[in-house]
């Protein structure tokens, strides 16, 4: 169990990761869910000890399959076109109410200056919501699978410090060998 959970979190980062980044992760499984409650399902815990194991692993399989479930729901983005279709004719109304302002009598530098901070604020906000609409990419302020990396080392370390060797079923990407 523990070396299909090293795989599943390798998958997660590695070849899962890649198609929430690319938009093809879809509502496919990580097929390593499967085979760790294909593993589980074979369990049969009898003492209270394994009982509260056993309890707690189905926990947090739930909270596995919930947090998954959220990764995907933000790699296909959660802001409704009509919400664009309003930010941008909002946008443009906006522009347009600020050439109202222009004064003949005042230099070209103010009245760019008095366009220009409006203009700026509104397209950093609509790129913001961009960001906030597709959060998993490579470049700047993208999401990174960090914590389940830093997980991964802390498996390492402590099978590592147990002096616990185990052949695992998958690559460094969580590809099924």
């Amino acid at each position: 169990m523990t070396a299909e959970l090293v795989c599943y979190a390798r998958s997660v980062a590695g070849v899962q990761w890649d198609r929430m980044e690319a938009g093809t992760l879809g509502e496919d499984l990580n097929p390593w869910a499967t085979k760790l409650f294909d593993t589980l399902k074979r369990a049969d815990p009898k003492t209270p000890t394994e009982q509260a194991a056993y309890s707690k692993w189905l926990d947090e399989r739930s909270a596995r399959e919930e947090a998954r479930s959220d990764r995907i729901h933000g790699a296909i983005g959660v802001i409704p076109s009509p919400l664009w279709l309003v930010l941008f004719f909002t946008s443009g109304l906006i522009f347009v109410y600020m050439l109202f302002f222009a004064d003949s009598g005042e230099r070209a530098i103010t009245q760019a200056l008095l366009m220009g901070t409006v203009v700026a604020v509104i397209v950093s906000m609509l790129l913001l919501l961009q960001f906030l609409n597709h959060p998993f990419h490579e470049s700047i302020g993208g999401l990174r699978p960090d914590a389940m990396e830093r997980t991964l080392q802390v498996i390492d370390q402590e099978l590592n410090a147990t002096q616990r060797q185990m052949q695992l079923p998958c690559d460094t990407r969580g590809n099924a060998l």
